[in-house]
């Protein structure tokens, strides 16, 4: 949204009265065309990259989300490389699936959300408050799910105030869950939750929690061919990330690289992965 200045160099009434701390109701009320979910809908079906994969899981110190890097269009891949987990502010992030630009777009109106929130109010949202918000961003897209523009994240986050990570989340109407120990969405989520269901434990170190979403991503790529596995001709790695007390990283390239490239030479011996113990 451009301020237009008027010709005395003022700033138009709209951004100098009063109103609600968040940036999308301010939208609502002044260019509520700018809104996605506004937009006038397409007709017929539309066929736009879709992303795939997005796990996390926790761990006593904090939680990891992940997602592979392919972006499908029917049943072709649209891009390789396709970035899906994102910072939403310093202690949280989104991770992506569903239609890739509604999705990235949607990220990206959530990061102003938060940082006008802050610049507002002076404090930062809740990890519960920022959940929420996301929330009624996905509610806002309702229209264009129903053409098949869904967008449905995972969203995780280190709460300041339980001092832990948690993940939560959410269907195409908006409707929020918090999930306990590990998550994932997207085409391939069942492969990747089934994956996680038999190798999580709730005393993981970091180190661990990394190794398990790179090894769940792996068996969702296994079996479901819109999900991506590791390309080691083309360097191709999935994107990891951990949020801790002290806030938001994502591995660097050469982390992930080496995470990636461990996992896959293992699975050159066990093509399956690893077991789980039956009793």
């Amino acid at each position: 949204m451009e301020a237009n200045f008027d010709r005395t160099g003022r700033l138009p009434a709209a951004f100098l009265t009063p109103g609600s701390s968040s940036f999308i109701d301010f939208l609502g009320q002044h260019s509520p065309d700018l809104l996605p979910g506004n937009r006038r809908l397409p007709e017929g079906i539309v066929e736009a990259p879709h992303g795939t994969t997005i796990v996390a899981a926790t761990f006593p110190g904090g939680v990891v989300l992940a997602g592979d890097r392919r972006a499908t269009m029917g049943n072709m891949i649209a891009q390789r490389d396709i970035e899906k987990v994102f910072p939403a502010d310093e202690y949280s992030a989104v991770g992506i699936a569903g239609t890739a630009g509604l999705a990235v777009e949607m990220v990206k109106l959530f990061q102003l959300e938060l940082e006008h929130f802050e610049k507002v109010e002076g404090a930062t949202l809740s990890l519960e408050g920022k959940a929420n918000r996301l929330s009624t961003m996905i509610r806002g897209n309702l229209g264009m799910a129903m053409q098949g523009l869904a967008v449905v994240p995972l969203f995780a986050g280190w709460d300041e105030g339980r001092e832990k990570g948690r993940i939560f989340s959410y269907d195409v109407t908006g409707g929020r869950s918090e999930e306990h120990g590990y998550a994932a969405t997207g085409s391939g989520s069942i492969f990747a939750r089934g994956s996680m269901k038999k190798l999580y434990r709730g005393d993981l170190t970091e180190e661990q929690a990394t190794t398990l979403v790179v090894q769940a991503l792996y068996d969702a790529a296994d079996d479901d061919s819109a999900t991506g596995g590791p390309d080691l001709a083309r360097r191709i790695f999935p994107i990891v990330t951990v949020i801790t007390e002290e806030g938001f990283r994502r591995l660097t390239e050469d982390e992930s690289s080496a995470l990636a490239r461990s996992v896959t030479e293992r699975r050159l011996e066990q093509p399956d992965g690893p077991r789980a113990a039956l009793l």
